[in-house]
């Protein structure tokens, strides 16, 4: 009995640890700023939703909002569609330097965003791109496009290589056969790599603040102005964190199935 009981509260309190911080920026959310930061209390005893409705409806935020959803959903859908025929080139054709180039695919994660961050601002600013949701996106290309190249490379390894010849054999046109037949094959690693880029675009902050002024603010460039001459707005900033798990949740929700599957027969 001891051997079936011991690992669920193992399970239960390793799960209760990882859920309290977003629990207490729940709680935080809920509470006025005035109860904040006179006591420490483990649930809001006057809850109160004046500043999920403030978010809402100030135009500001709602822009914010859109604009970091925008450039995120077109840096997934441009970093994917690079990476797909790249790493079916790597996985499926050898030539010369392939491993090099490979590897050097993958260096552009070794460095922190802060060293691109000036000679993107010079680059977007001299040909007009500075300010704009492309600006952003294309900047975050620099990480996703390799740790998409490098997961869906694992995924495309998987696929034997038998069903490119039996296709061409068959009259299959390469679009048509990639397209029809083989994306199909790898939809859960598409799936998986989409994730990945969705959340890395999605949190990234400081190229998304250095490439953006006015026009193309992001949401969490307004988190980091939540403050005002009676100091620290905590139940805007708190609430503000809880709207930013919101899109990473619904797309958590709608690519589950493929993320599980992902993790079990790919590389990631």
């Amino acid at each position: 009995m001891r051997r079936g009981v011991m690992p669920k509260i193992v399970l239960a309190a390793y799960l209760a640890m990882l859920m309290l911080p977003i629990y207490w920026l729940i709680n935080l959310s809920l509470r006025p700023n005035e109860d904040i930061v006179s006591r420490m209390a483990l649930w809001p005893h006057h809850p109160t939703l004046e500043k999920y409705f403030f978010i809402l409806n100030d135009p500001t935020w709602v822009h914010a909002f859109g604009v970091s959803l925008t450039y995120v959903l077109i840096n997934t859908v441009i970093s994917v569609t690079v990476a797909l025929p790249a790493a079916y080139a790597f996985n499926r054709f050898s030539f010369i330097g392939d491993k090099h180039l490979f590897f050097w695919l993958l260096t552009n994660l070794m460095a922190p965003a802060s060293v691109y961050a000036m000679p993107f601002f010079n680059l977007y600013y001299a040909v007009g791109l500075f300010d704009t949701v492309w600006a952003v996106a294309l900047a975050h290309c620099l990480f996703n496009v390799p740790l998409a190249v490098w997961i869906l490379e694992g995924f495309i390894g998987g696929v034997p290589r038998e069903i490119d010849e039996a296709a061409a054999i068959d009259g299959y046109s390469f679009p048509r056969f990639f397209i029809r037949i083989f994306l199909p094959l790898i939809a859960n690693g598409i799936g998986v790599t989409a994730f990945f880029c969705f959340m890395f675009s999605w949190v990234e902050q400081l190229l998304a603040t250095t490439l953006t002024a006015t026009n193309a603010l992001p949401f969490a460039a307004v988190m980091t102005r939540s403050y005002s001459v009676s100091g620290m707005d905590w139940t805007l900033l708190a609430a503000a964190g809880v709207l930013t798990m919101v899109p990473g949740a619904v797309v958590i929700w709608f690519v589950r199935n493929h993320i599980a599957k992902g993790f079990a027969l790919g590389r990631v």
